[in-house]
This record gives C-alpha cells, sequence and structure tokens, in this order.
C-alpha cells in the first residue's frame, strides 16, 4: 500500500512535532492488511513545500509485508522531481517464482458435446429462481447455484 496519505506525523517526520488523530486509523487499517511502514533506506521529505512560509514533509508512505524483500529498501528521489512538488520513490518488490499449471479444455464448434454442453447450461440456470433478489444473501446464494451449474457441466 504505496501512496499520498496526507498525514503528517512525528512517526515517520522528524521535523514534525505532533501526532496526528489520523495516524492510529492509518496503521489499524495497514495491520488488518498484515502490512508494516516502511522506512526508506534514505529518508528525507517527500514534499517539497510550494510556499516560503511552509516546511517540507514527509507524507508519501509505503507499507509492505516485513516478510517482502523490499521492505525498508524503498529509495527517494529527491534529484528527479523536476517540475512535481513530490519525490518519485522506488522500490522493489520479490515475486516467487512458481509454475502454474494450465489446462485448457476445448469443445470442436458444432460437436454433439457443444450443443449438450449448452444444454446443460442453459437447463441449470433456468432452473435458479431470480424472482425476487433484494437481499445481498439471496444474490450470493444464486450465484453460489450458478457456479454448481458451471462446475458441474
Amino acid at each position: 500500500m504505496i501512496g499520498n496519505f496526507n498525514i503528517r506525523n512525528s512517526d515517520w517526520d522528524p521535523n514534525f512535532h505532533h501526532h496526528s488523530s489520523h495516524t492510529d486509523d492509518l496503521l489499524t487499517l495497514a495491520d488488518s492488511l498484515g502490512l508494516e511502514l516502511s522506512s526508506p533506506s534514505n529518508p528525507r521529505p517527500t514534499r517539497f513545500a510550494d510556499n516560503p512560509y511552509d516546511s517540507n514533509s514527509v507524507i508519501d508512505l509505503v507499507f509492505l509485508s516485513p516478510n517482502n524483500i523490499g521492505f525498508g529498501y524503498h529509495i527517494l528521489h529527491p534529484d528527479i522531481h523536476k517540475l512535481s512538488d513530490y519525490v518519485p520513490l522506488t522500490i522493489e518488490i520479490g515475486i516467487k517464482e512458481i509454475n502454474i499449471n494450465i489446462n485448457i479444455w476445448t469443445i470442436s464448434k458444432d460437436s454433439k458435446k457443444k450443443k449438450n454442453f449448452i444444454s446443460l447450461i442453459t437447463n441449470g440456470i433456468m432452473t435458479l429462481n431470480t424472482a425476487n433478489i433484494n437481499l445481498k444473501e439471496t444474490l450470493e446464494n444464486i450465484v453460489q447455484q450458478m457456479a454448481i451449474v458451471f462446475g458441474n457441466t
């Protein structure tokens, strides 16, 4: 979870000496996703003030799984921010290499199997009672029944 959260806080901005009330909500959300605040390998402001009366700030944050190889290694690039008042950042995120087995099933055009398949799907869908879908639970039940119809064909 990466972005401009517009929350100044002393937890990540040493030049800001207050604790924002929004910080707890943000950290609770991150924790519910299994994420923690990742500090850049070269800490500095992530936004340059465009007003001489304001100070530069740290409001762009990176939350990652602490098990990710990129945790604590994202890099801020203040030298290439050009006309923007925000500092670009880069991060390396580890993705495990795995083999994914893919099965492709086909039915020949105009074959007896195709006609039978379409008939089974059509008959299965026609048995679904869709007359009164006014609750989320009813819709979820119909979707589950439809999954069974498609799974059985």
